[in-house]
């Protein structure tokens, strides 16, 4: 079950217990009577759980990352800190957007509702926002007809879950203004035909076996991991629609596994 949903619910039950304490228990049971034991609970965890349930819903958001898909810019292990309202104030549960502040712009790193299973949460770099024509091709970014300019910064070796050993190529991207860290593992295809599975939008989409070539459609975004090679993401499935938008990652506040990430800001 949603964590969401879940503190929504337990806000209604200890709200629900309060107020019929306040207007109708407290009065039959009289000023000497002492409170059943459910109603002090109820009373004491109502105001920590409002609190929560608004800063969670509304301000920031935190996740730990499961898997190396943003390795270097995220590792397994990191928590983060999502910013909840950067692209506007969503009503928790539902996530209808109420109120509209800023969109996403290419090179944020952002978490959204996997649009296979909305349940579960990913997280990605946007690449390409609604109008774009976006090409990976030969492992090189392609946007609006431009190649996205990168420069070599040498070898990046990690692990991977399962002890195996996994040697890159390091470079920095620039989309517009920003730049950031990405990997291409020189012994992998550009793409995996076979992983491509059928999406809303898909006609968008031209693929052969070294390019995939897709036009962004008004509310979605074309996301990529940051380790290339090793990314589910909308080259697979397609694009990310703005009302299954969660937030813009910004700041790691833990990793248990390296301390040395505590405190660090997602670029």
């Amino acid at each position: 079950m949603d964590f969401a949903l879940i503190l929504f619910v337990l806000l209604l039950v200890t709200g629900g217990i309060w107020l019929l304490d306040r207007f109708a228990l407290a009065a039959r049971r009289g000023s000497e009577a002492a409170e059943p034991w459910w109603v002090e609970y109820a009373k004491s965890f109502f105001p920590v759980i409002l609190v929560v349930f608004f800063i969670r819903s509304f301000l920031v958001e935190p996740f730990k990352i499961p898997s190396g898909s943003m390795i270097p810019t995220l590792h397994v292990g990191d928590f983060i800190l999502v910013n909840k309202f950067t692209y506007g104030i969503r009503l928790p549960i539902i996530s209808k957007k109420i109120v509209q502040l800023n969109n996403p712009q290419r090179g944020d790193v952002m978490v959204f509702h996997y649009p296979e299973n909305p349940s579960i949460d990913y997280i990605k770099r946007v690449v390409g926002i609604p109008g774009d024509t976006v090409e990976y091709r030969n492992k090189r970014l392609w946007i609006n007809g431009t190649e996205q300019p990168r420069q070599a910064d040498g070898g990046y070796n990690y692990v991977e879950t399962g002890l195996k050993f996994v040697h890159t190529e390091k470079y920095l991207e620039t989309l517009g203004e920003h730049k950031h860290m990405l990997l291409i593992d020189p012994e992998k295809p550009t793409l995996h035909l076979g992983s491509v599975v059928e999406f809303t939008g898909i006609g968008n989409c031209v693929y052969d076996n070294e390019m995939v070539r897709c036009k962004v459609p008004e509310g979605h975004y074309f996301m990529l991991g940051d380790n290339r090679d090793n990314s589910r993401d909308s080259r697979y499935w397609g694009f990310v629609p703005d009302n299954q938008i969660i937030g813009k990652a910004f700041f790691i506040w833990m990793n248990f596994s390296d301390l040395k990430r505590v405190g660090m800001s997602i670029d």
